[in-house]
């Protein structure tokens, strides 16, 4: 049997795919009972987070696997099989193993180096124990990668490397703020009681936050939620119903979703109905454009009367943003005897009217000084130099943020559409996706990788190792047969021995035989952990005419033991 990884991460897929390929509880359960259940598999479990699905089995058929978890994944994602294929990556036996450590470690993670990966592993192994889905394999194979995730956070730095989720996102909402002062005095709404929310609140408290109020479908889990927040003293905590949201909403600064609902929990109606004051930032409000050096200058729609009775036509002219059929880009490229016939219509042509502080009038004498410069120039070059970089144009102004949310569910809890919103930031999983690519690595990650890299080889070993254990024990247990078998066909030959003398030569013949056994087992241990060892426990059923059944005999009753010792830990 072999290890086998099918899957799918922001690494491979954009996250409109990971929204709809995502997985709620019960389709995990099913996906992975429905796994163990198909031909190719015998063991089967799934890491399910906000921006990977990945399903580990171990099979005896590499292609014949890979077709049926790429199937199962697709039937329980909802994503069509041809749409899921192209974002699907595949890893087999060793390279899945440093796979699933390396996202333990926090090296495949959105943030890298966050540790909030190790709980969710530590849950799939357990739903995986419960269903009764994980085997030797997979038990040894998460156990082993939890280690290795504590170890390279206890052994390195990447801790300062990386960050939770949560953390990065509140980073992102401060806008480059330091997020204890962005955060002090405000209010907080937490929708969701699961582990990403706890975590959010926890964040939220100890940065400073005011109040915070948890609302989720479960009331039990928002109500031990708030309690535990109550117990650090440092911050005000509360449990409303999901269906106070709303209410909750017009109160609070920041809020933070993240549940397991398949639907929008805020839509961008729902946002702004609870704001009142926050209007939506529509297509045409855009801000006047800026001369050069001044203020705001009102502006003539292009085929307007100042426009319309120039003499030449600059019909391309007024259709250009950031340019005046009046100012130097207007007359660009002309030739002297146009430029004269314009410089008249500029002397005549009626001003635009000033309205408050926003128009700009030229000075007359100025503007005339300016064309006669230009006119000298083009009597003598024969054309006005080509100047014609457009003046700078104002962003459209956004109100300072006065509601901020974080939308760390997958698939998104909050409308998208909530960007339009004025007065409002959201980051989500798709932004915090664009932020994290540009994010620094640290020194420690190569050290990380290394770790990574030991555990690895260790573990390959010791699993190509216990391959031949059982073997080595059909083997031992055959020879201890055959000296049984050998001292009761002494006893029938020799019938007069005592006691003493039969437990001599029995002890005498089994010393024998060890002795002869003790070098090729224990070589074959170790040539069998070493890479492409695994022939070697063929080789020694067939030198040794081992019953195969026997060899399996020995590895379940080694399973049943290990099932044992599993459920009394």
């Amino acid at each position: 049997m072999s290890l086998l990884v099918v899957g799918l991460s922001h690494r491979s897929a954009p996250v409109s795919v990971l929204e709809r390929a995502a997985l709620h509880a019960d389709a995990q359960v099913k996906l992975v009972q429905d796994t163990v259940a198909a031909d190719p598999a015998t063991e089967a479990a799934v890491l399910a987070t906000c921006n990977r699905i990945e399903l580990y089995a171990d099979v005896d058929k590499f292609h014949a696997g890979v077709a049926e978890l790429s199937t199962l994944l697709a039937q329980h994602s909802g994503v069509g099989l041809d749409e899921l294929t192209p974002y699907l990556y595949v890893h087999y036996e060793d390279r899945a193993v440093h796979h699933l450590f390396s996202v333990a470690c926090g090296l495949d993670s959105m943030v890298v180096g966050e540790g909030q990966i190790l709980g969710q592993i530590k849950d799939s192994l357990a739903r995986a124990q419960e269903l009764h889905t994980a085997g030797r394999l997979l038990n040894d194979l998460f156990q082993q990668a939890l280690r290795v995730g504590k170890r390279a956070h206890s052994e390195t730095g990447i801790d300062r490397a990386g960050q939770s989720l949560v953390t990065f996102g509140l980073e992102q909402l401060a806008l480059g703020a330091e997020v204890s002062d962005w955060a002090r005095g405000k209010k907080a709404l937490v929708i969701g009681a699961g582990s990403m929310s706890s975590l959010a609140a926890a964040t939220l408290a100890r940065v400073g936050v005011r109040e915070i109020v948890v609302a989720n479908r479960t009331a039990d889990r928002a109500e031990r939620l708030a309690e535990i927040l109550n117990e650090g003293g440092d911050v005000s905590a509360r449990a409303v119903p999901m269906d106070s949201v709303s209410d909750e909403l017009t109160r609070a600064d920041v809020v933070v979703s993240c549940t397991g609902a398949t639907g929008l929990v805020l839509s961008a109606e729902a946002v702004a109905a609870a704001r009142g004051s926050v209007a939506p930032l529509g297509v045409d409000e855009v801000p006047p454009f800026r001369e050069s050096g001044s203020a705001p200058a009102a502006r003539q729609p292009a085929g307007s009367a100042t426009d319309e009775n120039c003499p030449l036509d600059l019909a391309p002219m007024q259709a250009t943003p950031g340019f005046s059929v009046l100012g130097e880009a207007a007359v660009a490229g002309m030739a002297a005897s146009e430029l004269e016939q314009h410089a008249a219509w500029v002397d005549n042509a009626p001003r635009p009217q000033s309205s408050g502080s926003v128009a700009t009038v030229l000075d007359p004498a100025e503007e005339a000084e300016a064309i006669a410069a230009l006119a000298a120039t083009a009597a003598v070059i024969g054309r006005v130099p080509e100047r014609r970089r457009p003046e700078p144009v104002a962003e459209i102004p956004r109100p300072t943020p006065s509601l901020f949310l974080l939308d760390l569910a997958m698939p998104r809890d909050i409308d998208a559409a909530v960007h339009r919103l004025g007065g409002v930031r959201l980051v989500d999983i798709e932004s915090l996706a664009d932020a994290s690519a540009d994010a620094p690595m640290a020194a420690d990650v190569d050290q990380v990788r290394h770790i990574v890299a030991d555990e690895v080889a260790a573990f390959g070993a010791a699993l190509r190792a216990a391959h031949i254990t059982p073997t080595v024990v059909a083997l031992r247990s055959m020879a201890a047969d055959v000296v049984a078998g050998e001292i009761a066909r002494l006893d029938g030959r020799l019938p007069g021995l005592d006691d003493k003398q039969r437990g001599e030569i029995t002890q005498t013949v089994r010393r024998v035989v060890d002795k002869l056994l003790h070098a090729p087992t224990v070589r074959v241990k170790q040539l069998a952990a070493e890479p492409g060892g695994a022939g070697y426990a063929d080789a020694l059923r067939t030198l040794f005419d081992l019953d195969p059944e026997t060899v399996a005999a020995v590895s379940r009753a080694e399973d049943s033991t290990d099932e044992k010792d599993r459920g009394s830990s």
